[in-house]
C-alpha cells in the first residue's frame, strides 16, 4: 500500500504545478488586458486616409475714404473621400460662397478641389479632386443604425490636424434643431467642433454611417451633442448632384401644421388627426387641385398625416412628374384626390 502512495506522488505534484502555472498565466493575461483595453487603431487606421481637411478662401472688397483693398478669409471644415477616382462629400456650410477650394489629403498632399454642386437644404456639398487611385471609405447602411452604437468622428477640429474622437448613437431622427430644411440627424456624444463639420461618423466595421454637420452648443465648442447626416440621405444626394448638378425633389406648394388638442378646442377643428393646412402656394400642384387654407390632411399615399416634417420628406423623396393620392377633409365632408408634383424650386425651403 505504501508503494502506491510513493507511486502516484509524482503526478500529484505535477498536478498541482500545472494549476500553479495555469493560474499564474491567467493573472498575468488578466493584468495585460487591464492594461491594453479594447482599442479602435485597427479602425482607425483604415478609415483615417479617407478623411480630409478643406480650406474655402473668400475674397472680398473692402472700401474705406481713399482706397480700395481685398481681404481673404480661410474657412476650415473636413470631408471624406467616397470614390476612388476623387468624389468627396462634405458640409455646404464649408465651401459657402468660397472662391477657391483645397483639400489636405491624410498623406499631406494639396490639390485644389472642383466644386460639383451643394445642396443647402440639407448642408451637403460634392467636391472632386483629378486624383486617382485613391483610399475611398466603405459606405454602410443606416437602417442598421441603432441607438447605443459605438461609433468614432474623424475631422480636423479647429485645424489642430486630424483627430479621432469616440462615442455612441444617442438618437435618431433629430429634426426641428433649425439648421437645415430636411433634418433627420443622427445625434451623438462624440466629440464634434469646429472644423469637423463634413468629417466621418464610422461604426465598428470601419463603415461611414454619418456626414459629421453640426453641434448643439452654448459655447461653440463640444458639449456631447453632435450631429450628423445619415450616410443614405448624404449618398442620395450626392447621386442627384453628380447625375444632375443639383437635387431633384417633389413639390406640392403647401404649408401645413400638426394639430394638436388644444388647437382643434381653439378652432373648433372637425378632427385631432391629421395636419392643418396653412398656406397654398399660388399656382402650384395644391393649388390646381383646390386644396385650400383650413383643409385637414389625413393622409398622403395612404401614409397618415401626422407629422409635418414627415410629410416635407416624403413629398421630397418623390421626383417631379409622380402622382400622389391626398386625403382630406374639409368642414364635415373628406375628400380624395390625385396630385401631380411639380420640381421644386431651387433653394424652396419652407413648403412641402
Amino acid at each position: 500500500m505504501m508503494k502506491l502512495k510513493i507511486y502516484w506522488m509524482p503526478a500529484i505534484i505535477a498536478i498541482l504545478l500545472g494549476a500553479c502555472i495555469g493560474l499564474t498565466t491567467l493573472l498575468i493575461q488578466d493584468k495585460h488586458k487591464s492594461q491594453h483595453p479594447f482599442s479602435f487603431a485597427d479602425i482607425v487606421t483604415a478609415t483615417t486616409p479617407s478623411v480630409v481637411s478643406i480650406y474655402s478662401q473668400k475674397f472680398a472688397k473692402r472700401h474705406w475714404t481713399d482706397k480700395t483693398a481685398t481681404t481673404q478669409t480661410t474657412s476650415l471644415g473636413s470631408g471624406v473621400i467616397i470614390t476612388t477616382d476623387g468624389f468627396l462629400l462634405t458640409n455646404h456650410h464649408v465651401i459657402q460662397n468660397a472662391q477657391s477650394i483645397t483639400v489636405a489629403l491624410n498623406d499631406e498632399r494639396r490639390l485644389a478641389a472642383k466644386l460639383i454642386g451643394s445642396d443647402p437644404s440639407t448642408d451637403l456639398a460634392v467636391l472632386k479632386i483629378q486624383l486617382n487611385g485613391l483610399p475611398n471609405i466603405q459606405i454602410g447602411e443606416s437602417k442598421e443604425i441603432q441607438i447605443g452604437d459605438q461609433i468614432l468622428a474623424i475631422g480636423n477640429p479647429f485645424g489642430i490636424g486630424q483627430t479621432v474622437t469616440s462615442g455612441i448613437i444617442s438618437a435618431k431622427g433629430r429634426n426641428s434643431i433649425g439648421l437645415n430644411t430636411y433634418e433627420n440627424f443622427l445625434q451623438t456624444d462624440a466629440a464634434i467642433n469646429p472644423g469637423n463639420s463634413g468629417g466621418a461618423l464610422v461604426n465598428m466595421q470601419g463603415e461611414l454611417i454619418g456626414i459629421s454637420s453640426a453641434i448643439y452648443s452654448s459655447s461653440g465648442g463640444s458639449q456631447g451633442i453632435g450631429f450628423a447626416t445619415p450616410i443614405n440621405d448624404a449618398m442620395s444626394v450626392m447621386q442627384d448632384i453628380i447625375s444632375h448638378g443639383e437635387v431633384i425633389r417633389g413639390y406640392l406648394g403647401m404649408e401645413a401644421q400638426k394639430i394638436t388638442h388644444n388647437l382643434a378646442n381653439n378652432l373648433a377643428l372637425p378632427s385631432e388627426y391629421g395636419l392643418l393646412v396653412s398656406d397654398i402656394t399660388n399656382e402650384s400642384p395644391a393649388d390646381k387641385a383646390g386644396i385650400e387654407v383650413g383643409d385637414i390632411i389625413l393622409e398622403i399615399n395612404q401614409t397618415p398625416s401626422r407629422d409635418p416634417i414627415q410629410i416635407k420628406r416624403l413629398i421630397a423623396s418623390l421626383k417631379p412628374g409622380t402622382s400622389i393620392s391626398l386625403l382630406g377633409l374639409r368642414g364635415q365632408q373628406s375628400y380624395q384626390t390625385k396630385i401631380t408634383l411639380d420640381k421644386q424650386p431651387t433653394m424652396q425651403r419652407v413648403s412641402h
